[in-house]
């Protein structure tokens, strides 16, 4: 049981069009133990005895983090210029590394750590190419207690021969890790399919990632249009393409199980093809800022009724704090002239993160949903001010969204079990 302030996430989408809250000034939160799912919740009855769980936090759903590099876990801060340039410099020289079972051991724990540290209980996650690197992290992840969707980044040109996997390699190792670790632990481990993106994948492993999806029904995970020298490269290389999502709806990688990272540099009509393929934009404007890469319109995806979640992008992206990204939204949206509420970005850091990974039962706070959750100390005024007038607690959402320099992440909470 759980007893305290509770922001409690609204029922999809608001008449008005806002996307948010409910703040239950005195809550209780009663949690079915065998299955770790909410059995209730609701004002605290006038004789309930227990005390409160954590004087001084909010407690709210566990941050859903829908992109981000586990073996980039060591070269967050690696400024070695824009994408193309980076990848090559930082990130293959570091994947590469991951070959190592021992060294893949290391920092998949550093790694489930750092998610636990902040608050985060659900991630969607790219591994390195190597299938037992892949294998290490489904286990850090299983012992930690973490919610993950995990993929081998699948990738066969465009990088060392170190992380090249042809497709007859990779094929066989993707249907041995969907064998082992796909809907273990109660559903709370899964297999994503990722190829790494366009550049990385020979037409072959495209096709051969598209049959697999099909086969298994698998959710697919990659990234598209974050730079403009990438944009490029892609056309030079699909010039049978209209543009770079046809790359992927070519090799049937596109529909409502498609979880697109970036989009920086969509313009409307692909907006509106995106939007009509049901698929999902993963916003990660932090890393987008590090690499120089552009400011992705979060409006041209919410205005069209996308499914977006907040990817901390590690490690390019510089944290791995949710609630840092959401704030790197507000400034991204800023560029262009648009002004979203801490309440909503918060709540795509939540609820909108659990619909964009199609797992709704977590990022909500209701009966049957998994009781993922997170105690974050505020500061007393701001707490204070904000039981005065739960009907409007604005302050609250931009102390959580906005003030860095607080905001600690106390209690972390996966299925009722306390990991932090």
């Amino acid at each position: 049981r759980v007893r305290g302030v509770v922001l409690r996430p609204t029922d999809g989408v608001a008449e008005d069009g806002r996307r948010g809250f409910t703040l239950l000034p005195d809550a209780l939160v009663e949690i079915e133990p065998f299955t770790g799912h909410i059995r209730s919740i609701g004002p605290a009855p006038a004789d309930c005895t227990d005390a409160e769980t954590a004087p001084g936090a909010v407690w709210l759903p566990g941050f859903i983090d829908t992109h981000l590099h586990f073996p980039q876990t060591r070269i967050i801060g690696s400024a070695t210029g824009p994408l193309l340039d980076w990848l090559d410099r930082s990130v293959f020289p570091e994947e590469s590394r991951f070959v190592e079972t021992a060294y893949a051991e290391a920092v998949a724990a550093e790694f489930c750590a750092a998610l636990t540290a902040a608050g985060t209980t659900t991630a969607a996650i790219y591994s390195s190419s190597d299938p037992g690197a892949t294998n290490v992290l489904f286990e850090a992840l299983d012992r930690a207690g973490l919610r993950g969707d995990v993929g081998l980044t699948l990738m066969d040109l465009g990088a060392p021969p170190a992380l090249c996997v042809p497709a007859e390699v990779a094929v066989p190792a993707v249907e041995a890790l969907v064998a082992r670790w796909h809907g273990q632990a109660q559903d709370r481990l899964r297999f994503i399919l990722t190829p790494r993106f366009a550049l990385s994948c020979s037409p072959a492993l495209l096709r051969a990632t598209g049959d697999l999806a099909e086969k298994h029904g698998l959710w697919v995970q990659t990234h598209i249009a974050e730079n403009q020298a990438e944009i490029a490269a892609v056309a030079e290389a699909f010039p049978d393409a209209t543009d770079y999502l046809n790359v992927y709806e070519h090799f049937g990688l596109v529909g409502p199980k498609t979880l697109l990272a970036h989009c920086v540099w969509f313009d409307g009509p692909v907006w509106d093809r995106a939007a009509a393929a049901g698929l999902t934009v993963t916003h990660c404007p932090d890393s987008n800022f590090f690499l120089g890469s552009g400011a992705m319109r979060l409006s041209e995806a919410v205005s069209r009724g996308l499914r977006v979640g907040l990817g901390t992008d590690v490690g390019a992206g510089r944290t791995f704090s949710v609630p840092r990204v959401a704030a790197s939204a507000y400034d991204a949206a800023r560029i262009h002239g648009d002004s979203p509420d801490a309440e909503a970005l918060l709540w795509h850091a939540t609820a909108g993160g659990g619909q964009a990974l199609g797992r709704p039962e977590v990022g909500r706070l209701d009966p049957g949903s998994a009781a993922d959750l997170v105690a974050i100390d505020v500061p007393p005024y701001v707490l204070e001010a904000a039981l005065k007038q739960p009907e409007a607690p604005r302050a609250l959402y931009e102390s959580l969204v906005f003030r860095h320099d607080q905001g600690s992440v106390r209690h972390t909470v996966v299925g009722g079990r306390k990991l932090r």
